[in-house]
């Protein structure tokens, strides 16, 4: 069988983001992956040298000047400004190349139109970067999935000035809402929202409840000021609790089959906090197969660990060489997009009835 033929990407953007794109690229490159890292573009003549000196690569300050020196390219990966994804798409689209768009895939709706009629009519991959969709917990509870009721999610994160030109809902949120829509897979019915601006001049502290028209109801809360930090979902399904760790890459599953009455059919947060301390003190404890609470049975469920960002840029590889849909296509980023401003609009029209 024919080797394929090497993919050469370029990175676009020479940020926290762009620089581990470049890191991966060039470790599936060492390992023997038939890809070439073959540029970096940014506007910043420091960062993109930096770059280019790390990576052995040519740097160039604009995407036109990186496809005339230096393309064609098959692949790029955009890690600039959320505001600039759309302005850095059209040209790279234009010129056939495939495309991984960091989160979230644009900064309003027109944007993110203009991108999927650019890869329809010049008939390129879009992958949206929501990276949490390819860690390994999300991965195995995926598998666990049967009629999930209530969702409690947090995203608790220090304050840094990463990210400060979009708000928290946008910037840590997104991860799950886009992950909670893919479990549901329910329209949403409706949206509650409060939001607060504290260290930047945009909401950095938002409380989010959706309630999806089969039913399913979803708490969310993403917060960039905490002193903590806590990346956690855990959701409730028929006679079944899971708690899902994403910074552990843990999987913890509670069956109740044999005693449901520990558990209400619609528990409110109060009840998921007392489930969640009873979790936490059985697993302290608990061995396999042991029931270290009367009619319950708890299961750590096994999940293979990776690097998420691995796992996510060799899926669109693979996308790019298949010509098949990616595991996060642009619509699934434009609906997460759309439930994210749809919340921020609510949380603006809370403001306001507060006189906040």
């Amino acid at each position: 069988m024919p080797t394929p033929h090497p993919l050469r990407v370029a990175v676009i953007g020479a940020g926290a983001f762009g620089r581990n794109h470049l890191r991966v690229y060039r470790e599936l490159e060492q390992a023997g992956e038939p890809i070439q890292l073959a540029a970096i573009v940014d506007i910043n003549p420091t960062a993109a040298a930096e770059a280019a000196a790390k990576f052995n690569i040519p740097a160039f300050a604009s995407i036109d000047a990186a496809l005339a020196a230096a393309g064609p390219f098959d692949a790029a990966s955009i890690c600039v400004p959320t505001v600039h994804h759309a302005s850095a798409a059209e040209p790279l689209l234009a010129a056939g190349v495939d495309l991984l768009i960091e989160k979230p895939l644009a900064a309003n709706l027109a944007d993110a139109d203009r991108i999927l009629e650019l890869s329809r009519r010049h008939n390129r991959i879009v992958q949206t970067g929501h990276l949490e969709r390819f860690n390994p917990a999300v991965t195995a509870a995926r598998q666990h999935l049967h009629q999930p009721m209530f969702f409690e999610s947090h995203r608790l994160s220090i304050f840094t000035p990463r990210s400060l030109d979009v708000d928290v809902v946008l910037d840590l949120m997104i991860h799950d809402l886009d992950i909670v829509l893919s479990f549901v897979a329910s329209p949403v019915h409706e949206v509650r929202a409060v939001g607060l601006p504290v260290l930047s001049s945009k909401v950095d502290i938002a409380n989010v409840r959706l309630e999806f028209e089969n039913g399913c109801v979803a708490n969310f809360t993403a917060s960039r000021v905490s002193t903590e930090r806590v990346r956690k979902l855990r959701f409730f399904q028929p006679h079944q609790y899971l708690s899902l760790d994403f910074a552990r890459q843990d999987l913890l599953m509670i069956d109740v089959t044999a005693a449901s009455k520990f558990i209400p059919a619609n528990p409110n947060p109060a009840q998921i906090a007392m489930m969640e301390q009873m979790l936490a003190a059985q697993t302290q404890t608990a061995q396999p197969g042991q029931h270290p609470s009367a009619g319950l049975s708890l299961k750590k469920i096994a999940v293979k660990q990776s690097e998420p960002l691995r796992l996510e840029i060799t899926s669109f590889l693979d996308s790019v060489r298949t010509r098949t849909t990616p595991q996060v296509s642009a619509e699934e980023g434009r609906a997460a997009l759309a439930l994210a401003l749809e919340i921020n609009q609510a949380i603006a029209a809370h403001t306001q009835r507060a006189g906040l």
